[in-house]
């Protein structure tokens, strides 16, 4: 028996999306975005980059498997919202631990059931994302209206999802000592670092150069994380000081504040890359990579004319910049996702090229 509607999502344009509560019911004004992924949606679920995002699965059934302990990116989840097709409240895997739903009221986090998700991710294609009101299906479109333009959305949300203070990963035998700048990092990329004899030091997003100089790290990772690369000056600021120094890796957001360190600009795209069938063209071999992918900002290809990065890796799909390289500084970043669990694992070697870098650094 279908059950009634008793959410509703208004959008910023005054289009309305019913549907059903599961996880925390409140209101909620977000921004609205898709996810073409077909499995992975507990390592979505707490991917910090999806923080004050709701996120529309394009893949109908969500729920279906569970929760395993596992396989969190984050300890606590901050995304903003979940807004599926069907939603199966009676999972079925070994690994299961507790139902999508019961996490989701535990963090806190709205989801919305029963959308048409079609229609939604064709408007947000053809509109673009924007701003969206979870709230009560009873919600007159004309006071939510209002709600959303009286919104002003947060700035703060790598502070948000930032370690507090420094913590170690990887054992103290490690060869080589990796200071990484937590923007908003996911675990998988601690176990990749780990998993290559990395002794990692992670950092608060706003560590300043000196500090993580003093450290004496082979080299400095910078995490991916949600929300404009602008945003967090203060991040630039450090990587602009340590250019040169020591090697760098940056990835997503973190590829974003390497780019700008060195003079580049970043934009805006329409609704961003968000899903795990990308293709990627390594400009260096030719070869095509299928990525991981979950931004909505881009490096300007043009801005980069001036500043000693290459462009490495372009989107096939759009033709944007994926990654970028100097030479000289012995620094690298790509805009997708080499540790992404689930997902294509074509660009893993990315982990080792960074290890390589740290060697001939030493």
């Amino acid at each position: 028996m279908k059950r009634e509607s008793d959410r509703k999502i208004i959008l910023s344009d005054g289009q309305t999306f019913a549907g059903y509560a599961f996880g925390a019911e409140k209101d909620a004004i977000l921004e609205i975005v898709f996810n073409t992924a077909m499995a992975g949606y507990q390592e979505i679920l707490s991917d910090p980059s999806y923080t004050d995002q709701a996120v529309v699965m394009t893949y109908p059934l969500i729920g279906n498997y569970g929760m395993a302990a596992e396989d969190y990116e984050s300890d606590a989840p901050s995304v903003g919202a979940l807004i599926v097709r069907e939603y199966n409240d009676r999972p079925s895997h070994y690994r299961s631990v507790e139902t999508l739903g019961d996490v989701m009221r535990r963090f806190d986090i709205a989801g919305v059931a029963g959308v048409d998700t079609r229609r939604l991710n064709r408007s947000i294609r053809d509109h673009g994302s924007r701003l969206a009101l979870l709230t009560a299906a009873g919600t007159p479109v004309e006071e939510g209206l209002v709600r959303i333009a009286a919104f002003a959305p947060p700035k703060d949300a790598v502070a948000r999802v930032s370690c507090k203070a420094a913590y170690q990963a990887g054992g103290p035998a490690a060869r080589y000592h990796v200071a990484a700048v937590d923007c908003g990092m996911k675990k998988n990329i601690l176990r990749s670092l780990v998993g290559r004899d990395c002794r990692v030091t992670v950092v608060p997003w706003n560590t300043g150069a000196e500090e993580i100089l003093a450290m004496k790290p082979d080299g400095v990772f910078l995490s991916n994380g949600p929300g404009d690369p602008t945003d967090v000056p203060e991040t630039v600021n450090t990587v602009r000081s340590l250019l040169g120094k020591v090697p760098m890796f940056g990835i997503c957001l973190g590829h974003q504040i390497l780019s700008l360190a060195y003079g580049a600009k970043t934009y805006k795209l329409k609704f961003g890359h968000r899903g795990g069938n990308h293709p990627v063209k390594n400009l260096r071999t030719g070869k095509i990579e299928i990525t991981s992918q979950n931004h909505s900002y881009a490096v300007d290809a043009d801005s980069l004319s001036g500043t000693p990065l290459s462009v490495t890796h372009i989107n096939l799909l759009d033709g944007t910049v994926e990654g970028v390289a100097c030479e000289r500084d012995r620094a690298m970043g790509v805009q997708y996702h080499p540790e992404s669990a689930p997902g294509p694992q074509d660009s893993a070697y990315l982990f080792d090229d960074f290890i390589r870098l740290m060697k001939e650094g030493n």
